[in-house]
């Protein structure tokens, strides 16, 4: 992966109405402040991860091990290319598109269940390179935005 301090980009935006499924690919979406990504099942004023991001360095690793992928496969809100979200710790804050800001509050989960994935090729990245995030401040976000150690 790149250095993080090079800014990245946004590759997808996902969005589902119910949790624990793939989420749908959509052209645009509206970061609302302290609550989520607009119209998904995650956004919540009660939790610390309203935002998912996933880096595309992270799903070719599950390609190369035979995965057929597509945006929001893993559940994830938002495909990330060229900034290192591993490397960023709970409290950095990242600016997203030309007013959103949002703060790393997890890297990784627990998996409490073996999901789809998992049961197909033996394994899936979300818990391990997973990126959870809350809005700090609100704004679109779409395909191609700049994102920016803030």
């Amino acid at each position: 992966m790149k250095n993080k301090l090079v800014p990245g980009k946004v590759v997808a935006v996902c969005i589902s109405s119910r949790r624990g499924v793939k989420k749908q690919k959509v052209t645009k979406g509206s970061l609302i402040e302290n609550t989520g990504l607009e119209g998904d099942a995650h956004a919540s004023h009660n939790t610390l991860r309203q935002v998912s991001l996933l880096a595309v360095e992270s799903i070719k690793k599950m390609e190369n091990k035979g995965l057929n992928t597509t945006p929001g496969l893993f559940a994830e809100n938002i495909d990330t290319e060229g900034i290192d979200l591993l490397s960023l710790k709970p409290g950095s804050r990242i600016s997203v598109g030309n007013s959103a800001v949002l703060e790393i509050t997890q890297v990784g989960k627990e998996c409490h269940t073996k999901c789809e994935i998992y049961t197909q090729v033996g394994d899936c990245i979300m818990p391990r390179e997973g990126v959870f995030a809350r809005v700090i401040q609100g704004g679109t976000v779409k395909k191609g935005d700049t994102i920016k150690l803030h």
